[in-house]
């Protein structure tokens, strides 16, 4: 039987030179700014045809992947709001908003925020207080027709001083507000928002901060960055670190009906209480199943669909917002697409590169997170070896990128004379340059990974609590190769439902885990990590620092 086939639509790329001067501060100090910035510079598509939030959105945001933003200001259901789209899908137009001239310009030291009275801060134009609904205010989103339950996964949240040890955390977190001004909210685990709930588990008062949506530009890129707490670790200045991004200081506005601060330049922000304890399942179809992992729910970064599961809860107190004659807009950022790829790579690799610098400075010359890495998977580095010495660094930097990165499962290096943005001279080097008996690392055994790539899906339900892992040594390697890092695989192969994708994995029992297991109640997910080396040495990675999560107990 014959099969037609048509060959895949190239990714969008603009045929224009989109070089130019970079936005001033003013331009990026708030979202509607940035916006007039990229109308005035010609870099806005707009459109005034009603959008729907329901599959539609993220479809139109698909077709114009990698293209300029584009600014509905017609939104179903949602009269008082605008939504825009594709805002980081393009790194050159990502470039001009911060004037940075390469990746190694990205990495600048934090700025501290001010702190500005309630009647000068935008967000507290408006102030609802008790909201009946939050889906009334704030933009949720369904990106396929798998999902049975609409998300609200376009918000950040923002922790300032004693709950984060006296620094600023800002990330992003995907919600579900069945029950009007309670939601559902979902810590990636091992993030800050996990850190958090697990220290603050067992307090009597439930943990106050903010969900603050359409950010300042700066504000949104710190909160792409995840997984890298070597560099940005528990009580560090992440807002502070969006400061430097945009030259100067982030803005805070202490809240309304909570003890808390948060971004005085957002559009719309959630006050309210984090209830860690408080578990409800993130769809209905999930509750009534009473199963976790099994249905789909909210598209994830590793180019699958998500599971449902329990998760903590949040308790709005308030709806703060800018006027709604403005028309304030929502960022509502579709999964698994350059916007969110860029969002989520661009503060990751500026880590791993600060990483090596900090190990041995000098040798480390880029860091590239590619597409199908997908966010958080892997990274390439581009190393330039001084002298012998130094062959061994390769190693120590893949190790170390790795250990500190968690789920990353590929971590490659080359030498200086390999262009890592180039996928073709990437899968050349390895093809010619490695050698599989001495090049491959699989240096951690039972490490800890992440739970939406298929593969690691150990935290999916009741039954699957188990360690998989691949491990093996190897011994150094010649100065002129350069190394890199993947998983091993095996015999079991798990088919993706969402996606028509299969990988393959080894599976191994560790001993002692089903009984350590059913001690804690506790659901275990760790990583299969391996390692290459070839001759040249650098690969690239991009949090989304989404938010990849499953429950606690």
């Amino acid at each position: 039987m014959a099969v037609e086939t048509k060959a895949r639509r190239p990714k969008n790329k603009i045929s224009r030179d989109l070089s130019g001067p970079p936005a001033s501060k003013e331009d990026i100090r708030s979202l509607p700014a940035t916006i007039e910035w990229l109308r005035r510079e010609g870099l806005l598509l707009e459109t005034d045809v009603e959008v729907d939030g329901d599959l539609e959105l993220t479809g139109v945001q698909k077709h114009f992947d990698g293209s300029y933003p584009v600014l509905f200001n017609n939104v179903k259901g949602y009269p008082h709001a605008r939504a825009i789209t594709n805002l980081f899908a393009n790194m050159d137009i990502v470039n001009r908003y911060f004037g940075w001239k390469d990746g190694p310009d990205r990495t600048r030291k934090p700025i501290p925020a001010e702190i500005v009275a309630q009647d000068a801060a935008p967000v507290q134009e408006e102030v609802i207080t008790d909201p009946k609904d939050v889906n009334e205010f704030i933009m949720a989103i369904r990106h396929t027709v798998l999902e049975s339950e609409i998300t609200i996964g376009s918000g950040v949240s923002v922790v300032i001083g004693d709950v984060f040890h006296g620094g600023s955390h800002i990330g992003y977190n995907r919600m579900n507000f069945r029950w009007g001004n309670i939601g559902t909210f979902q810590p990636a685990p091992g993030g800050h928002m996990w850190q958090i709930m697990t220290e603050h588990y067992n307090d009597p008062k439930p943990v106050p901060f903010t969900m603050a949506f359409g950010v300042p530009v700066a504000a949104t890129l710190l909160a792409g960055g995840g997984f890298d707490y070597a560099v940005l670790p528990r009580g560090g200045d992440e807002i502070g670190a969006a400061g430097a991004v945009q030259g100067f200081p982030m803005r805070y506005v202490k809240c309304r009906t909570i003890d808390a601060y948060t971004l005085a330049d957002a559009e719309y922000v959630l006050e309210g209480e984090f209830y860690p304890q408080d578990k409800r399942y993130e769809t209905a179809e999930a509750e009534k199943a009473d199963v976790q992992g099994r249905f789909h729910f909210h598209p994830e970064w590793a180019g699958y669909m998500g599971k449902a599961y329990r998760a903590p809860t949040f308790h709005v107190k308030a709806v703060t917002m800018r006027k709604r004659a403005s028309k304030p807009i929502i960022f509502p950022l579709g999964v698994h697409m350059l916007d969110c790829h860029n969002i989520d790579t661009t503060v990751r690799e500026s880590a791993i590169y600060e990483l090596c610098e900090r190990l041995q400075p000098g040798i480390v010359q880029d860091v590239n997170i590619p597409y199908p890495m997908t966010d958080w998977g892997g990274c390439i580095l581009q190393l330039k070896k001084r002298n012998k010495w130094e062959d061994g660094w390769a190693r120590n930097f893949l190790v170390a990128a790795m250990s500190c990165s968690q789920g990353m499962r590929l971590a490659i290096a080359v030498d200086a004379d390999i262009d890592i943005y180039n996928m073709d001279e990437i899968i050349w080097c390895l093809t010619t340059r490695v050698n599989p008996r001495t090049d491959i690392l699989n240096p951690l055994f039972g490490g800890v990974g992440q739970t939406f790539i298929p593969e690691e899906r150990l935290t999916a339900g009741r039954s699957t609590r188990r360690c998989r892992t691949a491990s093996r040594t190897t011994s150094c390697v010649p100065c002129t190769r350069s190394t890199a890092s993947i998983p091993r695989s095996g015999s079991t192969t798990r088919t993706s439902q969402a996606r028509s994708r299969s990988c393959t994995a080894g599976s191994r029992r560790c001993p002692g885990t089903a009984a350590r297991d059913r001690r804690r109640r506790t659901p275990r997910c760790s990583a299969a990590a391996g390692s290459w080396i070839s001759r040249t040495s650098r690969v690239r990675s991009a949090d989304a620092s989404s938010p990849t999560s499953a429950p606690m107990s």
